[in-house]
């Protein structure tokens, strides 16, 4: 999976970047051994940028060789399963009685629109009509 057209183009573009910024952060170093102290920073921050993008692609590996199940083999790997955890629902159900109710009318109304939104838990909120 790694060895995809798409992938191919992402190592490439991940070494070409890490190459490019450490040169850069060299030519900074150079510039810096010249007396341009502002370079100083420079030539520490280029290297941290590739740094970066090893961490992000090494990050992005690992997730696509383990949304396909590549680690499978790994001792310590999590086991790839093909189904999906069920749906969380809740079973309780809205409190609506006596003494629910506020005094503020905004807040009774807000409480009202809460309570229908619990009880339609598939409805969208633009659905929801005060009546």
């Amino acid at each position: 999976m790694l060895w995809t057209p798409a992938w191919l183009l992402r190592h490439a573009v991940a070494l070409t970047l890490v190459v490019a910024f450490l040169l850069l952060g060299w030519w900074q170093l150079t510039r810096a051994a010249g007396g341009n102290m502002l370079s100083y920073a420079y030539a520490v921050e280029w290297p941290l940028f590739a740094g970066f993008v090893v961490f992000v692609w090494v990050k992005e590996v690992r997730r696509a060789r383990a949304a396909t199940g590549g680690d499978a083999g790994r001792p310590g790997a999590p086991a790839a399963t093909d189904a999906e955890p069920p749906p969380l629902r809740s079973t309780r159900r809205a409190r609506v009685g006596p003494g629910w109710e506020s005094d503020d009318p905004q807040l009774a109304a807000y409480n009202r629109y809460l309570a229908w939104l619990a009880a339609n838990p598939t409805a969208k909120p633009a659905d929801y009509r005060e009546g």
